[in-house]
């Protein structure tokens, strides 16, 4: 058994600071289940020859790391085997594409195609802007309160950085040979469950740049599979200065421009609603959380840019002691939707759920 604990636990607590800042996708089907976790294809060619690192050297320097400003495309490869849901084009299973700009300083600019149109996402420092070319809309929100996931939707490299920072105090983790993902050399570190943790994860692979010590790549297997679940990286990749009009945005002629809605403290004398509660840590997390409310609908086409999933179709019913509801699982994850409208989700089996909400 090869491990990276030790030295690596006690650097593991570093953040990367504006590098996992970067502009995040507003449709992540991460957010929507809980997931947490995202992967990455494999590139193509031999296997590069580097010099040996240790995992612990390895992890440190992942975790240490500053990638600058860099620009790609993003491939999303998903097999989790769910439908396709109301602004969650990404759930259903198949193929996607993304553009990632960054300039180094923690402003960026994503592009995802829809069905009929566009998302663009730029954060410009002090506003984060949401475009939605179907429907005219944008929205925006002061940059440090915006209310969306932090960059793991369609950034392989935060999403790779936060899944290692979490996961390896509870991991057994090995250097596994070399790749080379979007034409760059990469080392394979790879990481476990302790035997000790409850999950329906067999290993995250992480591909990390043999330069710049970034991730490249993450690949997400389950248990009794050797087919990586769920996809996520990058197919092309340069590092260095980017276009400064990228992060910028200004509405187009005719847009609907609103701000985002937040819940407001005081209303009726009940308080803020409270965030996520975090039960337990490392693979067998849950989140407990309530579910997001459906936006109001606007017209006769009602709002399609800020909606929540509708889940009442997923999943078979359960209950317990904390409830009832209904169970969604995936190959690597599972959410349980209470009917009080309660959210339990991480990469763990039915029973770990049910004693989250119990708690």
């Amino acid at each position: 058994m090869a491990t990276g604990q030790g030295d690596a636990r006690n650097r593991g607590t570093r953040s990367r600071g504006r590098a996992g800042r970067t502009v995040a996708a507003g449709v992540a089907v991460a957010g929507a289940v809980g997931l947490g976790l995202l992967a990455v294809p494999g590139g193509a060619g031999a296997a590069p020859e580097l010099p040996p690192v240790s995992a612990a050297d390895l992890v440190g320097s992942v975790l240490a790391a500053r990638p600058g400003a860099f620009g790609g495309t993003v491939e999303l490869d998903n097999a989790l085997g769910l439908p396709a849901l109301p602004n969650l084009p990404q759930a259903a299973d198949g193929t996607s594409t993304a553009r990632v700009w960054s300039d180094g300083e923690g402003r960026g600019r994503i592009q995802v195609p829809t069905k009929a149109g566009e998302r663009t996402l730029v954060s410009d420092g002090a506003t984060f802007w949401s475009w939605n070319s179907e429907d005219r809309t944008v929205t925006r929100a002061p940059e440090h309160s915006a209310q969306r996931p932090e960059g793991a939707a369609t950034d392989p490299t935060a999403a790779a950085t936060q899944a290692l920072a979490a996961l390896q105090p509870t991991s057994e983790i090995s250097v596994d040979g070399t790749a080379e993902v979007a034409g760059r050399p990469a080392y394979e570190l790879v990481l476990a469950p302790v035997p000790s943790e409850r999950t329906l994860l067999r290993e995250v692979r992480i591909a990390v740049d043999a330069d710049k010590r970034v991730p490249l790549r993450l690949t997400v297997l389950a248990n009794g599979s050797s087919d990586p679940a769920l996809q996520l990286g990058f197919t092309n990749l340069t590092f260095g200065a980017q276009d400064p009009s990228l992060f910028t945005f200004t509405p187009p002629p005719g847009a609907t421009v609103q701000d985002e809605q937040r819940p407001q403290g005081g209303q009726a004398g009940k308080p803020e609603a409270a965030g996520p509660t975090v039960v337990g840590k490392g693979w067998d997390t849950v989140i407990v959380t309530k579910k997001p409310a459906q936006a109001p609908a606007r017209g006769a086409e009602g709002d399609r840019s800020g909606g929540s999933a509708d889940l009442s179709a997923l999943g078979r019913p359960v209950s317990g002691p904390w409830g009832s509801g209904r169970l969604i699982t995936t190959t690597v994850a599972g959410a349980i939707v209470t009917d009080d409208g309660r959210i339990a989700a991480g990469a763990v089996p039915e029973q770990v759920l049910a004693e989250a909400l119990s708690q």
